[in-house]
């Protein structure tokens, strides 16, 4: 009666898909998957034989960046693959892709999960290995403190006995999550910043972590938030050696990275912006060797890479090279301004809906005196237009720089309304605020 039910359900999905798309209603990524599982609470249950080899990616930031870098290597890979693409990452979101792409069979499934989340997937979808990229504050209002987000994980971990981690060994609280487990690390031995524009510091707080002993962790190195090389004077806890060990050179616009596994050395561009991109590109190209994919292919599939849309997504609008970066927390935002080309004209877009996070305090621990010398336009919009004025007010934006405009699509109007095509744009979008940009027929 479960399998009846089940391919029912299939034929539901695609019914519902076509009259979302007719009636031109909904993008997609998740009320399909939400009534799936309504008529099928046991779905995902039997999605798992349909797929050969499955890897799930979770953390704070980057697990979109990094699930679609390890997707698109395993398509360039020649194997078939399916993939939450648009980012849509609790139940719902997997359930919808799922369902709408079933019953052929599948090499790979790379899955995005919500941290959240991964507790309620694993009751259902076991996967055969777990990226976890990184462990930040993020809306407490509805993760609560650190160590909860951590528990929530380590909670998904325990029911998955065969489960292969890949672990980010600069990050204290993921890496303690491979105590007693199959675990693989990936980590920066050294970084240097190439850019003058970028070799800033920021002034972000960045949280103090104890160790398990309770002693404050200390650095030798740490490269941005509590990234480094940790250890504890008192028990002897430190930073494990990594597998995947990795020199990064971090340029304006690329990053190159010179990575050595097992006694063998491989270099990778990538073409992403930041510090906090070659962290995700090192989880998924660490990922690809581990599933023994070649070096060349990695690197072709870096190389053919196009960003998801918001993370570091390059578009022309309005005739303007215009570059997205989603914020949604204190060090992701931190690392991202980092980033921003102050000749470029600005929009900052913030809301507060519940994907956003209620709690905008997050804005005041975002370091914004990164921008303090933009030297273009600079607009803010959302629902939280005026909070984020007030911040760049403090930040020290003279306020005879700073427009509000509520209205998103009329914000981006106003910031790309330059007669100069020549000059940049750069837009800042909170979640929801990036999901309203994506829906607009920008030209």
């Amino acid at each position: 009666m479960g399998r009846v039910r089940f391919y029912t359900a299939l034929v539901l999905a695609r019914l519902i898909y076509m009259a979302i798309k007719l009636l031109n209603r909904s993008s997609g990524t998740s009320f399909v998957g939400m009534m799936t599982l309504k008529f099928c609470p046991d779905f995902l249950a039997y999605c798992r034989k349909y797929i050969t080899n499955a890897i799930s990616v979770t953390g704070t930031n980057g697990k979109t960046t990094t699930s679609g870098l390890l997707a698109h290597i395993i398509e360039v890979d020649g194997e078939t693959l399916i993939h939450n693409v648009k980012g849509a990452n609790m139940l719902t979101g997997i359930a919808n892709v799922f369902a709408l792409n079933l019953p052929q069979k599948y090499d790979y499934a790379v899955l995005e999960s919500d941290e959240a989340y991964l507790r309620k997937l694993y009751d259902y979808f076991k996967t055969d290995f777990l990226v976890v990229t990184n462990l930040f504050r993020d809306q407490l209002d509805r993760y609560g403190e650190l160590t909860t987000t951590a528990g929530y994980i380590k909670q998904a971990v325990d029911k998955n006995s065969g489960l292969i981690l890949l672990l980010n060994a600069d990050d204290p609280l993921v890496t303690n999550l491979g105590k007693g487990k199959e675990a693989l690390y990936y980590g920066f031995e050294e970084v240097e910043i190439c850019s003058e524009a970028h070799k800033s510091t920021s002034t972000a707080p960045t949280e103090a972590f104890d160790c398990v002993c309770a002693e404050p962790l200390k650095y030798s190195k740490q490269f941005f938030a509590q990234q480094g090389h940790y250890y504890c004077e008192k028990c002897g806890y430190k930073r494990p050696v990594p597998d995947f060990k990795a020199k990064a050179k971090i340029y304006s616009d690329y990053s190159e990275l010179l990575l050595s596994n097992e006694g063998k050395e491989y270099t990778f561009k990538v073409n992403l912006v930041g510090l906090y991109n070659a962290y995700n590109a090192l989880a998924a190209i660490s990922q690809a060797l581990v599933l023994g994919i070649e070096p060349d292919v990695i690197q072709k599939a870096l190389s053919s890479y196009k960003s998801i849309f918001g993370r570091a997504e390059k578009r022309t609008i309005n005739g303007h090279d215009t570059l997205i970066q989603l914020i949604k927390n204190p060090t992701g935002a931190s690392e991202v301004l980092k980033t921003v080309d102050l000749d470029s004209n600005i929009l900052i877009a913030i809301n507060d809906n519940y994907a956003d996070g209620r709690d905008i305090s997050w804005l005041w621990d975002s370091d914004f005196e990164q921008l303090k010398d933009a030297r273009k336009k600079v607009v803010t919009s959302g629902i939280r237009a005026n909070d984020m004025a007030l911040r760049l007010k403090y930040a020290g934006i003279s306020q005879d720089r700073i427009t509000i405009e509520p209205d998103i699509e009329k914000a981006i109007d106003l910031v790309t309304s330059v007669e100069n095509k020549d000059e940049k744009i750069t837009i800042l979008p909170s979640y929801t605020a990036l999901l309203k940009i994506n829906k607009l027929k920008l030209k």
